[in-house]
């Protein structure tokens, strides 16, 4: 039996544009359903960190690379705080449509393998941006911390959410239990965020250690938004960029990869 042409060609072209922004529209009203937990959490986690170190370390600490270390302490707390969310975006999405078996709302309509790793992306993309401006507008309304430069910020908090929303594409699709999932959590994606000089500046780290964390994608991501938000950086600011989207790309390309030849999908 031959199918009609007008059910097999694409609209808009190549690219069926409909799927995809129904695809990216469902992953962010996903999370803005429930923007109490998704939202306002992220910011009074990051508060309750800045809060804690204040209190715990207090006027006494010394400046860290020439700036006061609240300062330098928060735009680490703000992209740690964006890529925690935009991986649990992903990988949570995933998880819980496998674990209730309506991945194949998602897998059965005309999208190709790269329109379906875009739309989840852009869930993760929004997701971590309006974190970073909710943050921020809390920074510049309690520490008086305005970003130096704004577009350097917007870039970085850009590759977090599609770094770690592909990396938690690629752990929501591998995992198969939730228990899989809160090891990747926490003994990949916690070390990750919290030694990449998050707390520190790895200038003061020993040879070794700090040559590690420049294994660290990571580490780039919160040097590129702090150099973004206060002017100071550990490492060139284009070495972040190119480096973040090398990684958002062998990432994604993976991710892609799994959506195309289903592994764990469709058996």
């Amino acid at each position: 039996m031959q199918i009609p042409a007008e059910h097999t060609e694409r609209r808009f072209g190549r690219v069926n544009w409909m799927g995809l922004y129904t695809l990216s529209r469902r992953e962010t009203l996903r999370f803005m359903s429930v923007w109490t937990q998704t939202l306002l959490a992220p910011l009074v986690t990051a508060g309750l960190f800045l809060l804690i170190f204040n209190i715990a370390i207090g006027p006494s600490r010394s400046a860290v690379m020439g700036v006061p270390f609240l300062t330098f302490l928060a735009p680490g707390i703000m992209m740690m705080t964006v890529i925690q969310n935009a991986f649990a975006n992903t990988s949570s999405s995933m998880m819980v449509a496998k674990v209730q078996g309506n991945i194949v709302d998602t897998l059965m309509p005309p999208l190709s393998p790269l329109e379906i790793l875009l739309g989840y992306l852009a869930g993760a993309i929004v997701r971590g941006v309006l974190i970073a401006s909710v943050v921020a507008i809390a920074l510049a309304l309690v520490l008086g911390i305005v970003p130096k430069y704004p577009l350097i910020v917007l870039v970085f908090v850009v590759f977090g959410g599609a770094l770690m929303g592909a990396l938690g594409l690629l752990a929501g699709i591998f995992a198969n239990k939730f228990d899989q999932m809160a090891a990747i959590t926490n003994f990949i994606v916690t070390p990750l965020a919290f030694l990449s000089g998050t707390f520190y500046s790895v200038q003061a780290l020993p040879p070794v250690l700090n040559v590690l964390s420049h294994a660290n994608p990571i580490f780039y991501l919160i040097d590129g938004l702090r150099f973004g938000m206060i002017g100071v950086s550990d490492s060139p600011v284009w070495v972040g960029v190119v480096i973040c989207g090398v990684a958002t790309l062998v990432i994604g390309g993976s991710a892609w990869t799994m959506l195309r030849t289903g592994y764990r999908l469709k058996s």
